[in-house]
């Protein structure tokens, strides 16, 4: 299983709201993240609106092409839209949030030990 993080910026007059909307995720849309292949996934949020995200999955470019195909995520993602801030140079790309994040690079991971250590 592969391990995935990224980055999005939520506008910081709408922190609270974004956090509000979080604590009821639909449930169909939760099973449309668990069947399209989102595991272990996870948001953190700091106080100045960078969201964190992270996720396992077999094949990231996979489970986004299998999620952008539901209507439950094309009705979240619709909704989500308006939380987030424009690129830096202050235009939009129309992408969707969850088509439009940051993929950061993974540069450690502590392994558990092996036998015999």
């Amino acid at each position: 299983m592969n391990r995935y993080c990224f980055c999005l910026q939520v506008r910081p007059d709408r922190l609270e709201e974004y956090v509000e909307r979080h604590r009821n995720v639909w449930p169909e849309m939760q099973a449309a993240l668990r069947d399209s292949g989102w595991h272990n996934y996870s948001l953190f949020l700091r106080d100045d609106g960078l969201l964190i995200g992270y996720v396992e999955s077999d094949d990231l470019e996979a489970a986004q092409k299998a999620m952008a195909a539901t209507e439950v995520n094309t009705r979240w993602q619709a909704e989500m839209t308006e939380f987030f801030t424009r690129q830096g140079d202050g235009t939009e790309d129309g992408r969707p949030p969850d088509e439009s994040f940051l993929l950061l690079p993974e540069i450690f991971h502590l392994t558990a030990p092996s036998e015999g250590d």
